[in-house]
């Protein structure tokens, strides 16, 4: 029996895949769960496994080629005997004919809308068997390691090839899969650099084509485009909260798990400001599960979620954040993690923005956009003056459902928070 390899819906959004590597050759043999190819979906890279034992005959789809979702990008025989007539298969495929017909004496012909591949997290193999990154795997294989003795130091348990060469007592080598090389902390608890956009290095007067991620980013702007919204601004003092930042950084915290939190404990009071439009009305969400926009670098954006932000511990919440960020730069989030938020937040106060406005995200309903936080000349209430550190937020939503009145009572309270009981965000 032939089977095909189909390219594989990664996300909801997912119309076509980009094949990052193969990890298995034409000819290798390969086992049913086992990781054969890594494709980049519209935000991540995701490890593709084989539903079937036999040998990979043929590559329809080489590395750095696109192919639609469903479309057949491999080809796997069960015995050596059939690869021949499968090489045969692609040659057809490839080029856009019916594949020959098998005679009675040879194999039977690939089983037809066979679903052959499936993803799994960070590369695990499912059903309960290890969690093995490709190079790990292959690794393991040259230094002869046994996988079954190792605990792997990976993200949610996987197996690295840091594992591998640590068993084999080989110095690590340097990570070959990095987008971004990780900096050097200068204490165990200092918070992830920011992920700055690196500048496009384009000659003037061609054009650049969109990358998989630009590509999705398009997509979800131009559905946005058909959503009326309006935008609410509010000014919010942050002397209390730049306080409080002052004696929680040293224990690991980062201010964007402090912002998160006070949006979501905000959101608790406010459940229309994290609901969503349908059809059929207002949808009212389970979860409170805050999403960052994060910029990637060479081009396009991901929006990493923290779950539950309303109920997870502050301390907590920053080590998942970290998490993500660093997963985020190696392309390994699962489409969990960046595509099940329920309000989104936009900061660009880092790079000194005093305001901007945010496009809201789809199957959202409000998104906010924190500018930097300044120092102010104000009016106190004594009615002398004095210097305030302020910033400057706007809150974009979805007028369907979402009202002025509303998203100014959201703001009014998130503000009450921050200025009056920043300290209540670490009980």
């Amino acid at each position: 029996m032939i089977h095909e390899v189909f390219m594989p819906a990664l996300s909801s959004t997912m119309t076509e895949g980009k094949i990052v590597s193969w990890v298995k050759s034409p000819g290798d043999k390969v086992e049913k769960g086992e990781t054969v190819v890594v494709v980049e979906s519209d935000k991540a890279d995701m490890d593709v496994e084989t539903f079937y034992e036999g040998y990979l005959a043929s590559i329809i789809v080489p590395a750095d080629e696109v192919a639609p979702v469903g479309a057949p990008i491999a080809l796997v025989a069960e015995t050596e005997a059939e690869i021949e007539l499968a090489q045969q298969q692609a040659s057809a495929i490839q080029a856009g004919t019916a594949a020959p017909a098998a005679s009675p004496a040879s194999a039977p012909a690939a089983a037809p809308a066979i679903a052959s591949a499936t993803t799994s997290q960070n590369g695990a193999v499912k059903s309960g068997r290890l969690v093995v990154s490709p190079r790990a795997r292959k690794l393991a294989k040259e230094f002869k390691v046994d996988l079954n003795t190792l605990q792997g130091s990976g993200p949610h348990g996987r197996i690295i090839a840091a594992d591998i060469e640590a068993a084999a007592g080989k110095a690590p080598s340097a990570p070959v899969a990095a987008i971004a090389p990780k900096p050097a902390a200068a204490a165990s608890v200092a918070a992830p650099a920011p992920i700055v956009p690196a500048p496009v290095a384009a000659p003037l007067g061609e054009v650049a084509k969109f990358n998989t991620l630009q590509q999705a980013v398009v997509r979800n702007m131009m559905t946005s485009l058909q959503v009326p919204t309006f935008r609410v601004g509010y000014t919010i003092t942050t002397d209390a909260l730049d306080a409080l930042y002052k004696k929680v950084k040293s224990k690991g915290v980062t201010m964007t798990a402090l912002l998160a939190k006070a949006v979501a404990v905000t959101l608790q009071r406010h459940p229309l400001v994290n609901a969503f439009y349908t059809e059929q009305g207002t949808s009212y969400r389970s979860e409170i599960n805050v999403a960052v926009a994060v910029a990637m670098e060479g081009g396009g954006l991901i929006t990493p979620v923290l779950r539950q932000a309303d109920q997870v511990d502050l301390y907590s919440l920053s080590r998942t954040w970290r998490d993500l960020v660093e997963r985020s730069r190696l392309k390994q989030l699962q489409p969990d993690e960046y595509s099940t938020g329920s309000f989104t937040l936009s900061n660009l106060g880092m790079f000194g923005v005093d305001r901007f406005d945010a496009i809201l995200p789809p199957g959202q309903g409000s998104i906010l956009a924190i500018g930097a936080s300044r120092p102010q000349v104000v009016a106190t209430a004594d009615g002398m003056m004095g210097v305030r550190n302020q910033m400057q937020v706007n809150l974009t939503c979805d007028h369907r459902i979402i009202y002025g009145a509303d998203a100014a009572a959201f703001l009014r309270d998130l503000a009450q928070l921050i200025e009056t009981n920043p300290e209540s965000l670490t009980l």
